[in-house]
């Protein structure tokens, strides 16, 4: 269940070198989280309005090679372990068949007040 989310490499995501900037990535994986959520059908805006909120609580980064200026790279996100209040994804930014970037990414589900909570299950059901 991977989904593919293109990114368009603009000036101001490079540094002096024209490359792209190394928190970038970041940005760019945390928007192709965002429509992957949306694509699953699920509301964000609904689960604050429950009190719970997903939050990254980890992200381990390998940078393999640059994007540039005006590159077209493709974020795939991919889940790769759920539990009852933890979801972890495989996230990479690839070039053709090149892995620029990968990231696993764990994610948490918070109460209004910050505690850990759980993840509701039509969330586990569609994430798998």
């Amino acid at each position: 269940m991977s989904h593919r989310f293109p990114v368009r490499v603009y000036y101001e995501d490079t540094d002096l070198a024209g490359i792209v900037y190394y928190a970038n990535y970041l940005k760019f994986i945390e928007r192709a989280r965002s429509e992957w959520v949306r694509k699953l059908g699920i509301d964000q805006s609904e689960l604050k309005r429950q009190g719970l909120v997903f939050a990254v609580r980890r992200v381990e980064a390998d940078y393999l090679r640059p994007a540039r200026f005006d590159d077209e790279v493709i974020v795939v996100t991919e889940p790769v372990e759920r539990t009852a209040a933890r979801l972890v994804l495989r996230q990479d930014v690839t070039r053709g068949e090149e892995v620029l970037f990968s990231a696993r990414v764990t994610l948490v589900v918070l109460t209004e007040s910050g505690r850990p909570g759980r993840m509701p299950a039509e969330i586990r059901r569609v994430v798998g």
